[in-house]
């Protein structure tokens, strides 16, 4: 018999470094799920990727069980680690705070794909160059 699925929470977490104290723990608890055993799981699984916010997908059933998926990180976090900057500009349109090229874009974007809602690696570069002008970063050739 197929489980029933209660919910669905996505979360953004370090990598490697989950603990009960909130977010992870209020979003758990409330839904009965033994909050422990999710964050010995997930750093176990994400032990590989410290320092990274690594979103997860976590299904909960109605037994209290769960699965989870993880995703790729966020695109403005691997933006930020291939110009090598703390942050993106509080005003993208006045004040830009790097370049990128389209060689950086496409790596993104092909790190990305599995996640992005795009067809080909076009789009991708395209959903990743968004995000870049949307950070204060120029694309350039």
């Amino acid at each position: 018999m197929a489980k029933v699925v209660k919910t669905k929470i996505k979360l953004q977490i370090p990598g490697g470094a989950a603990t009960p104290a909130p977010p992870v723990g209020s979003s758990l608890g409330q839904h009965g799920v033994n909050i422990m055993e999710f964050c010995k799981q997930f750093n176990a699984r994400t032990a590989d990727r410290r320092g990274e916010t690594v979103p997860v997908q976590i299904t909960v059933y109605e037994d209290r069980t769960f699965d989870f998926i993880i995703k790729t990180p966020p695109v403005t976090e691997l933006i930020k680690k291939k110009i090598k900057i703390d942050k993106g500009s509080s005003r993208p349109h006045e004040q830009k705070v790097g370049k990128i090229s389209w060689r950086d874009i496409e790596d993104i974007a092909k790190i990305k794909l599995p996640d992005l809602n795009a067809f080909d690696i076009e789009q991708a570069k395209k959903i990743v160059a968004g995000s870049a002008r949307s950070m204060g970063v120029d694309v350039v050739d």
